[in-house]
């Protein structure tokens, strides 16, 4: 081991990627550890860092050339010792210069202040209810070198706080804003906070350049059409990956917009749950959006390659409450060239939209899940999809060995994951793919939905 060259060893130790390996690496030999100390450049801060504050001190001292920092306090209880706290986080922008990644988890004894120390990061996660005041915001706002901002759970941050990112998002690429209480929290139509940009005379004019932003989630919370964050899906010009959660207040006309603006969309996720709205016909309570907005993604977008839609809280004996049709989906998959395709809760799939499957030429993946009306005769058109490799069924009860038979005979998938589907025997999927996974268990459809209430951290 003495007699290698140094470039060799560095390049050993390069290729591991495991936390414990390098560990485990570095007590080997000196030149092993001095490597990896110069070459390590990312760490992680959690309840087994003990104590805290002597823990972070010897990190900082030996891995000089950290870029990423993680603290991570899920689970933490008072007999896990002191947290981390503001005066930490200025040691480890100060002696750390190349720091550029950080992430806080469930921290408490880091709130405002504590981000003011950090000046250079080009991306940052906050997890932390002690995450209030906008001041940090306006100051890495102004910084404008953020690239990925993500905020969950952080219980003084509203919707409109975020819009104090003033020119910060500029250069923004990746952003994710999810409000505490999970899909619950979606519900409140009391959230706090006000639009300090909002005109009542120019709704929809934010004075906001975004136009760098290619991955954009949002979750958790109500909106209300060309005020708030709602702003930002007519501005992404770049937008490539769209995810909206639980977002309340939205209507077909976002969609739209988005569509017309968003015009290299490769991917979006749709997860819903029925609300009121003044509809014309019927009783007006269902999911935010209709065919309408599957026709904009179709006519608009067509690079989109990977969509999911996700239904919660709708009764499978009422078809309305879910605002797409099979008819808006066919024209979607019809007209994009999709690759990747999730339905979870889709009541209104059948057999004729799994027809339809069946000539869509460029679909690798198919994920269905809790789809009441997929059936054996479905089973039978996916297996002549002409691309298909990776098909995924959970919660599917009308599904059993018969439909299963027709997947093993086709030979061509490479992976087959079936779980909780009762009448589905584990000797039936056997040979069905290179890789299966069968499982009589799953998660439930709550947790698959995410529609559990979110524990406090």
């Amino acid at each position: 081991m003495e007699d290698l060259p140094e470039a060799l060893l560095a390049e050993i130790v390069l290729r591991i990627t495991r936390t414990s390996d390098l560990n485990s690496l570095s007590l080997v030999s000196k030149r092993l550890y001095i490597i990896d100390s110069s070459q390590r450049s990312a760490i992680r801060f959690g309840c087994d860092s003990f104590p805290a504050r002597e823990a972070l001190a010897s990190l900082c001292s030996r891995f000089p050339n950290l870029s990423k920092v993680e603290i991570d306090y899920a689970g933490w209880t008072s007999g896990h010792g002191n947290q981390l706290d503001n005066k930490d986080l200025l040691v480890i922008s100060s002696q750390c210069p190349s720091l550029t990644e950080l992430t806080l988890s469930f921290c408490s004894d880091i709130n405002d202040s504590g981000l003011l120390s950090c000046k250079s990061l080009s991306g940052l996660l906050i997890n932390c209810e002690k995450i209030g005041s906008v001041e940090w915001l306006e100051y890495l706002g102004w910084n404008g070198i953020l690239e990925e901002l993500v905020v969950r759970n952080c219980k003084g941050i509203s919707q409109y706080d975020l819009l104090q990112f003033g020119p910060g998002w500029m250069k923004l690429r990746k952003f994710d804003f999810e409000m505490k209480g999970g899909f619950w929290g979606g519900h409140s139509y009391e959230e706090g906070g006000f639009d300090p940009l909002y005109n009542i005379h120019k709704p929809s004019r934010y004075d906001i350049c975004c136009e760098s932003l290619k991955d954009l989630r949002l979750a958790c919370f109500k909106t209300e059409t060309e005020v708030g964050l709602c702003f930002l899906l007519g501005k992404c010009k770049s937008l490539e990956r769209l995810c909206l959660e639980y977002v309340h207040g939205l209507n077909d006309n976002d969609i739209i917009v988005l569509s017309e603006s968003c015009l290299n969309l490769k991917s979006i996720s749709l997860w819903l749950t029925p609300t009121r709205y003044d509809d014309l016909d019927g009783d007006g309570f269902r999911t935010a959006f209709t065919d309408n907005s599957l026709k904009a993604l179709a006519l608009n977008c067509p690079m989109l390659e990977a969509v999911e839609l996700t239904f919660a809280g709708c009764v499978h004996t009422y078809p309305s409450e879910i605002g797409f049709t099979q008819k808006g989906l066919v024209v979607l998959i019809q007209s994009c060239l999709i690759r990747v395709l999730v339905l979870n809760g889709a009541n209104f799939f059948d057999g004729e939209g799994m027809m339809t499957l069946s000539s869509a030429s460029l679909l690798e993946t198919l994920e269905l899940v809790d789809c009441r009306e997929v059936t054996d005769a479905g089973l039978h058109f996916i297996a002549r999809t002409p691309c298909l490799i990776n098909l995924t069924l959970r919660l599917c009860k009308r599904v059993t060995d018969v439909g299963v038979a027709k997947l093993v005979h086709s030979q061509k998938l490479e992976s087959l994951i079936i779980e909780c589907c009762r009448r589905v025997s584990e000797q039936a999927v056997l040979g069905a793919g290179r890789s299966v996974q069968y499982s009589v268990e799953t998660a439930s459809p709550g947790e698959l939905k995410r529609i559990y209430p979110m524990i406090p951290g």
